[in-house]
């Protein structure tokens, strides 16, 4: 089996220490592709370095809402500079994030629009972080109209999926599928067609239940893999296949 991780954060310094060790216990796995976000301008650079180490690391580059208060307006300059000097598969991890309300919404708001105008302008995907935000998203993404991409651990309804969908986007879905307690978002994963589905961790974030209160890593992503098979009732080797092909396809992989 071949699965890609569309979404981990191997550049954050808690792999320092070991990346090389999860990079190939993550291979041993059967991982063949790893989409690393960017976060802030600060790391960009580092990121880049680390994917051009080898071909089955891939860079998105973006400004994530999360650190609103470490972005400047002109660093969106910056990025679109980035982007026409160097080949991210991806303008990401961008979006909304109106969950935490000590986070700036009308500054998220002028960067995300930036920042999709960038992808318009450049022909890229995106890669959306959306938290209690999906109808300012969708509101945004009429006005700016992406070639599509993924929506990052979706939990979003079925109507704002379709909706999604009709821009061409995927759904992400990863370590919180392997909780029982998990019922919407298990529910949401079984109505959702297999086409439209993508695997992630989101390391080291959002760890699975097998690794609960421990680091969550690429090297993970089997568990994700077998919760999809169970509630989508196939076989992970089917799983398996469909959703790196929908990586392949929302994010332009030759893999």
């Amino acid at each position: 089996m071949k699965l890609i991780d569309t979404h981990c954060h191997l550049d954050f310094d808690v792999f320092d220490h070991d990346r090389n060790d999860v990079l190939k216990r993550s291979r041993e796995n059967g991982l063949c592709g790893f989409v690393i976000p960017a976060v802030q301008q600060s790391t960009w650079g580092s990121l880049i370095s680390l994917c051009e180490q080898s071909d089955d690391m891939h860079y998105a580059l973006g400004l994530h809402p999360i650190f609103i208060d470490k972005h400047e307006l002109n660093h969106v300059g910056s990025l679109r500079d980035c982007v026409a000097n160097n080949q991210p598969i991806a303008i990401g991890e961008i979006g909304l994030d109106f969950y935490d309300k000590s986070l700036q919404a009308e500054k998220q708001i002028v960067l995300f629009e930036q920042q999709l105008q960038l992808a318009c302008d450049v022909g890229l995907p995106v890669i959306l972080h959306v938290r209690k935000a999906h109808e300012e998203v969708l509101g945004c993404l009429k006005k700016f109209p992406v070639i599509g991409g993924i929506v990052h651990a979706f939990n979003g309804s079925l109507q704002q999926a379709e909706r999604y969908q009709q821009s061409n986007f995927k759904f992400g879905f990863g370590g919180m599928l392997t909780y029982e307690r998990s019922s919407k978002l298990r529910k949401l994963a079984t109505e959702l067609s297999i086409e439209s589905i993508v695997l992630e961790t989101d390391s080291p974030d959002m760890t699975v239940e097998q690794y609960q209160g421990q680091r969550n890593s690429p090297e993970y992503l089997p568990h994700c893999l077998k919760s999809l098979a169970e509630v989508k009732a196939m076989s992970m080797q089917q799983v398996a296949l469909q959703t790196s092909l929908n990586a392949c396809a929302a994010l332009n992989l030759h893999i």
